[in-house]
């Protein structure tokens, strides 16, 4: 069985890369080759999309599968890979929004999703460890959803209980655990995804970026990559928030970014999982591992693009963890994106309401390790007439969805105030004729244009402003050295490089990189 996490060489030390993939091993694989047709085309590599593509091949569907970069290098990768009904506040909210019929139903879907997995583990040889899993509260006020939430599983008739302590060295008031929930390795189980569904010869494509979906002849639709176009009877978007605008789904998904942290420990610690029943968000678990356990604490997050400061959110992290695990060694820091459904339930199911050739699945609200597999049995049960009993909980296009139409306002609005916002600071902002100093970026007006400037690594590259979605002026991340659209989530690299969210380009180049010289220290004869 293989180890559920390698350590680090001698002298490793990184920052924002996710301790999963500190030595990641794996080949790159063949970018997609033009012209092609499948049955079947799954654009997105993660664990929504590698667990649609075995499902279907499985069931006898002739499948491929397209992602834009790496296996692994999206929210999969990123993740703190619990494995659990208890999920933070979740079923409160969920309860809030909906009947005790369908929060029953969700937790049905997410222990389906949940079976699946560990059963997939147990037969592949993916290593995965059992753990209690506990939502605790920080404060009276959280003490409160602490108790609610128990409730409202206790409603649902899920086993949790109630306790005034946890096995921890940080404070809490009471917290509801759930015993015998999981964690595990996410880059060791899409590792073995990947190979799997590659050997029911369907093939795995990366490094291809796909630009749109349009209708082609004889009922296909043609995808469009950067490589050139392909063909596919069914179309299936496992990409996070949906690439195609049509359906509006950006408007109904709020885009999260959160921070994680991990530590190497001298001694083994508990094997719980713990999570604050409200804010700033602590989200704690160990991975084992014979030469010396490791510490994550994720938490901090924000809606994307929307938080200047990334880097103090970072080091307040770092601070939290070094007050309460202070004999730990930090290893590593990283983040991770999540979308929040206006509507509290995920969605699995067709783009447009009627049409069943293009899918997708989205909005797990940080709990994909169980939702993404549901709603890939969902999405795969569509497709060949398997859909489970409570695949409605995920519906995409359902009449309560009008409940939601206050979230969907607020959500709205705050697009619209940051798209504004954007827009008038950069009419009132001068152009600078110095570059930016070493980690910062900057938005300015360069010959009528907005021109996003940083310097990285010794590199000045200015990349056009506007994003390429709809719009909205970009920020700097400087914890993660990225642009960032504050309307819909969209992130890219400092050289302009697509990364992730809705947007489906790269931002264009407004001049040549230019790279610097670090400046020369005298050496002590030299002074």
């Amino acid at each position: 069985m293989a180890r559920p996490f390698r350590r680090p060489p001698p002298g490793y030390s990184n920052t924002m890369t996710p301790v999963w993939k500190i030595e990641n091993t794996a080949p790159a694989r063949l970018r997609v080759t033009p012209g092609q047709r499948h049955d079947v085309v799954v654009i997105g590599g993660g664990l929504t999309g590698l667990v649609t593509a075995l499902l279907l091949a499985q069931n006898g569907v002739e499948v491929a599968v397209v992602e834009a970069r790496r296996i692994g290098d999206g929210t999969t990768g990123a993740s703190t890979a619990k494995v659990s009904l208890l999920q933070g506040i979740r079923a409160q909210r969920i309860r809030h929004r909906h009947s005790a019929e369908v929060l029953r139903g969700y937790l049905d879907a997410n222990h389906a999703g949940q079976q699946w997995l560990l059963e997939y583990c147990g037969r592949r040889g993916v290593a995965w460890q059992p753990a209690d899993a506990c939502t605790y509260a920080q404060s009276e006020r959280e003490l409160t959803f602490v108790r609610r939430e128990f409730g409202a599983l206790r409603e649902a008739e899920i086993p949790v209980e109630f306790t005034d302590r946890i096995d921890a060295p940080f404070p809490a008031l009471g917290a509801v655990r759930l015993a015998r929930q999981a964690q595990l390795n996410p880059m060791s189980l899409l590792a073995s995804l990947a190979a799997e569904v590659e050997s029911h010869t369907a093939p795995i494509y990366e490094s291809s970026l796909v630009h749109g979906v349009h209708t082609a002849a004889a009922g296909d639709h043609l995808i469009e990559t950067e490589h050139g176009p392909i063909l596919a009877g069914t179309v299936v978007l496992a990409t996070g928030t949906p690439i195609l605008d049509r359906s509006g789904f950006f408007t109904r998904l709020l885009p999260l970014r959160s921070y994680l942290t991990a530590y190497l420990l001298p001694q083994p610690i508990s094997t719980g999982m713990y999570i604050t029943a409200g804010e700033p968000t602590r989200s704690i678990r160990t991975i084992p591992d014979p030469d010396g356990d490791v510490l994550l604490v994720g938490g901090n997050g924000h809606v994307v693009g929307r938080a200047d400061h990334t880097d103090e959110l970072v080091a307040d992290l770092r601070d939290w963890t070094e007050r309460w695990y202070p004999s730990a060694t930090p290893l590593t820091t990283w983040s991770a994106q999540d979308y929040q459904p206006i509507g509290e339930l995920p969605y699995a199911g067709s783009l447009l309401p009627g049409h069943d050739k293009i899918l997708l699945a989205t909005g797990y609200a940080k709990w994909g390790f169980t939702n993404a597999v549901a709603a890939a049995q969902v999405v795969a049960g569509q497709i060949t007439g398997k859909r489970p009993d409570w695949a409605d909980v995920f519906a995409t296009w359902r009449p309560d969805e009008l409940r939601s139409l206050p979230a969907a306002v607020r959500t709205t609005t705050g697009v619209a105030l940051e798209f504004c916002a954007g827009w008038w600071h950069l009419a009132r902002t001068a152009p600078d004729a110095l570059p930016p100093a070493e980690g910062v970026g900057r938005v300015e007006r360069r010959l009528g244009r907005p021109a996003a400037t940083c310097t990285v690594d010794g590199t000045t590259t200015t990349v056009s402003a506007i994003c390429p979605h709809l719009a909205g002026i970009l920020r700097w991340n400087p914890a993660e050295k990225s642009w960032d659209c504050p309307l819909h989530g969209s992130r890219f690299a400092a050289d302009g490089t697509r990364l992730e969210g809705p947007a489906t380009d790269h931002l264009t180049p407004l001049s040549t990189p230019v790279t610097r010289p670090p400046a020369h220290i005298p050496e002590p004869d030299e002074r």
